[in-house]
């Protein structure tokens, strides 16, 4: 099981990137790699709470993890600490095994330089998704986030 982890820093305080990591809405604009859209089917934003996501690739080349071009995951919040921390269980739905198991993805924020450093660890990467893939995809999603955040 492999694991990264990423520091993105926001030029906005604490309390509005919180917001944005569990609104519906704002997950569909940020938490989507360049290159894929992003379909929220459920997000019940409380601790317990479920959530079940869609990325869809935009290239008709690119090959899903679910179907032919799409990475479906579910998931729920395992902790919520207001304004500090995001934990969610996720996993891919995929009949793959190497792509198969639960993740989790802990998105800790913390005061600095006038903003907010957004760490956000993500654990058990099951052994058909590289490390490097991951990363990059959360990078991408980071500056989305930060550019969402940023604008007000």
């Amino acid at each position: 099981m492999g694991s990264t982890r990423i520091r993105h820093h926001v030029n906005a305080p604490r309390a509005r990137v919180y917001r944005a990591l569990l609104d519906a809405r704002a997950i569909a604009t940020w938490k989507v790699p360049e290159g894929m859209t992003s379909h929220v089917h459920a997000f019940d934003a409380r601790e317990g709470g479920a959530f079940r996501i869609s990325l869809t690739y935009d290239a008709p080349t690119a090959t899903g993890k679910t179907t032919a071009h799409t990475d479906t995951y579910h998931g729920h919040f395992a902790k919520l600490v207001a304004d500090e921390q995001v934990v969610e269980v996720t996993e891919f739905e995929t009949e793959d095994p190497a792509l198969q198991g639960e993740m989790t993805i802990t998105v800790t924020l913390v005061d600095a330089d006038g903003g907010t450093d957004v760490i956000a660890v993500h654990d058990g990467l099951p052994s058909g998704v590289p490390s490097a893939d991951n990363e990059e995809g959360w990078r991408m999603s980071l500056a989305k986030l930060a550019a969402f955040v940023e604008a007000g």
